[in-house]
Parts: structure tokens; sequence; C-alpha cells
């Protein structure tokens, strides 16, 4: 799959972005329970500001994704996303940074990446063959929470010297990497870009996921456990400071076994290529994550703890990533745009509001609780939906 010059250069260039960006995931949420003195609801406003802005602005990205050009574009909100890492580090090394503050620039944040995602996504198909796209979605899939694994132990390992600023400036200068892959790579134009007014083109988009037999009951599955299931972003540091007693090396090699997690059921999902079995996949993949993050809950020390995260991370990629490539292989190539700006709300508008709640209930009754009634709630969902399907079909 990297032997196509055009998207080994652009997956290379995500990666090392993608590095910088979960070094400065972990520094910033650990900034914002210091401003607030160790408040979990401060993390979730940061979330949920980020989720409003993919509520707002999502859909119009994937209907602008499909109507201009998709390198351009994604220049211009890298560009942008660039200069918000650089004033937070400003920002930081000043010493005026506020918790209003990063709940600002993570709204201006989510409104960039509303364009961003759904035209990254529908990038892809134009850099490879038809014949090798369910791959290449596999393996664009796991490049963000494959960083996971690098990312979070470079923050852990550089927060004592870097501090939170330098954190941040780095990630700034990780995003080098991707505006140079996307100067570099030359994708071929095409004439599939839509021509209809946004409103109808949004419209048309969802009623190609509602028409499908199989797709909305399988992202039912996926937004349960997006809403559902507590971020590392914030389920993490909570955890690992309050119940765990972690210090910032050993929390950041907690985040980097979750990605370890999904680099592992990322790989081993891009080698199945049968279409019939990725439903089952899915479901399968729900309820063993499910168990996963109960034994997360369960955990008292470092090592079970740990363990239970990288499973964690091997099934949440098995049910996010078959349903980026159902969602990419079962709709109109023109809609593709429209489509992945689906998955882009699931991912970031439905889990920073569903991070909120969560919030609000580990403040109330601790991440143990709420971690373990989040596994219990997306388990069951998978297998209602599991005998749904198996009533339908018998």
């Amino acid at each position: 799959m990297l032997r196509h010059r055009d998207f080994r250069l652009l997956w290379l260039g995500l990666v090392g972005s993608a590095i910088g960006t979960w070094m400065q995931i972990v520094a910033q949420a650990l900034l914002v329970l210091e401003l607030s003195h160790g408040s979990a609801l401060a993390l979730g406003a940061v979330a949920l500001a980020q989720a409003l802005a993919f509520f707002a602005f999502s859909l119009f990205g994937g209907a602008v994704a499909d109507h201009v050009d998709k390198r351009r574009l994604l220049l211009t909100t890298q560009t942008f996303c660039m200069g918000l890492a650089t004033l937070l580090g400003v920002l930081t090394s000043l010493h005026v940074v506020a918790v209003w503050m990063v709940v600002v620039l993570a709204f201006l944040q989510g409104t960039a990446l509303s364009f961003d995602q759904p035209t990254r996504a529908a990038l892809v198909p134009d850099l490879v063959p038809q014949e090798e796209l369910l791959n290449a979605v596999s393996l664009q899939s796991i490049v963000f929470t494959g960083a996971s694994t690098l990312g979070p132990a470079l923050a852990g390992l550089t927060m004592p010297v870097l501090g939170y600023a330098g954190l941040f400036f780095a990630n700034a200068l990780s995003f080098l990497a991707i505006l140079g892959a996307l100067l570099a790579i030359h994708p071929p134009s095409t004439g599939a870009r839509t021509r209809t007014p946004t409103p109808r083109a949004i419209g048309e988009g969802l009623a190609a996921v509602r028409a499908d037999a199989a797709l909305p009951w399988l992202l039912a599955v996926y937004g349960a456990l997006l809403f559902f299931g507590p971020s590392p972003a914030l389920l993490l540091p909570v955890m690992g400071t309050r119940v765990l007693h972690l210090d910032a090396v050993r929390l950041g090699v907690l985040f980097a076994a979750s990605g370890a997690g999904t680099v592992v059921g990322g790989l081993a999902l891009a080698s199945i290529h049968h279409p019939s079995r990725k439903a089952r996949i899915l479901l399968t993949s729900a309820v063993l994550w499910s168990v996963a993050l109960s034994g997360f809950s369960a955990s008292r020390s470092f090592a079970p703890a740990l363990g239970s995260l990288l499973f964690v991370g091997v099934f949440q990629v098995g049910v996010s990533a078959t349903a980026i490539t159902l969602l990419q292989t079962r709709v109109p190539r023109q809609m593709s745009g429209r489509v992945m700006s689906i998955n882009t709300l699931l991912i970031m508008g439905v889990r920073p509001l569903g991070d909120f709640a969560a919030a609000a209930v580990i403040g109330r009754f601790g991440a143990p609780f709420t971690a373990a009634t989040c596994a219990a709630v997306v388990a069951a969902t998978a297998l209602g939906v599991a005998t749904r399907r198996s009533a339908r079909t018998a």
C-alpha cells in the first residue's frame, strides 16, 4: 500500500503531525487540570467546546470537501491548526493562559477540523487504486490513534524539560510534516465534485447512509461507543492521578498502551478483505472493547491497567476502522466527503459531548464507576443490534 508515492507521503506526513498532536493532548489535559485545581468538569468543558464546533460545521465541511480542491483546503486547515498550537504555546509561556482561553482555542480547532477531517478521508480514494482502497482506509484510520503510542510517551519524557509551552510549540512544528506532504503530492483532478446547493448536498449524503441496509444499525453501535466511551484525554489523567497515583512518565505510558493496541488492531483489520464479515467484526469488537474497559475500571495498580488499555485500543480500532471502511465503500464515490463528515461528527462531535457528560459523572461518582457503567451500556447496545440482525436474517 505504501508503494503508492502520494499515499505514502500523505500517510507519513499525517503520522508526524499526529505524534505532535498527541503530545499536545497530554500536555493540554494536564495543564487544564492544573489550572482548574483538578476539575474533571473543566476537561469536559474543553471537550464540549470542540464538540459544539463539529456539530455546527462538520456536515457543511463534508459538502465543501466534495466541491473544492481537497489538497488546497487541507493546506489551509492544517496551517490554521498550526497557528492555534503556536498561540497556545505563547499564552502558556507568558503565564497568562486560563481555562477559558483553552476552551476558545478548542472551539476554533474544532471548526478547522470540521473541514479538514472529511476532506482528508475523501482524498484517500484519489491516491490509491480502487481495488486497494480497503487497505488504504484501514491504514489511514489508525494514523491518529497509532501515533498515540509514541506521542504520549514523548510528552511524558520531555515535559520535565520542555514544560507545557514547549510541547505546544513542538506540536506546531510537527504540522510541517503534513504541510510538506501536501505540497509534494499531485492527486488527479476529478469530475466528481458536487454542484448542488450545500443544504441539498448534505441531505443527499445523509439519505445515502439511511438507505443502506447495514450502515444505520452499525453506526448506532459506533456512535454508542464514541458517546459512552470516555476518551483517553479525559479518563486517563483522572484515573491515573486519582486512582493509580502515577507520575507524568507512567501516565504517558498508559496513553501509549492504548495507542499500541490500535496499531495491532488496525494492522490485523487491514489484512481482512471479506466484506460479509465486517459487520460481525464491528459488533464483536464492541463487546470485547466493553470487557477490556471494565477490566481497566477495576484496576488499582499500573500493570493491570496497562494490559487492559492495550486491549481497549485493539478492539476500539476494530469498531472504528471497520465503520470507516464501510462508510467509504458502501456509498457512491462522489459523496465521499459528505459521508465521511458523518464520521467526523461522530468522532469529534459526539465523543466530546459524551466526555462532557462523563466528566460530570466522574466528578460525582468517580472514574472507575463511570468507566464500568459506560462499558455496560456499549455492550448492551452491541448485543441488542446483533440480536436484532440475527432475528431479521433468521
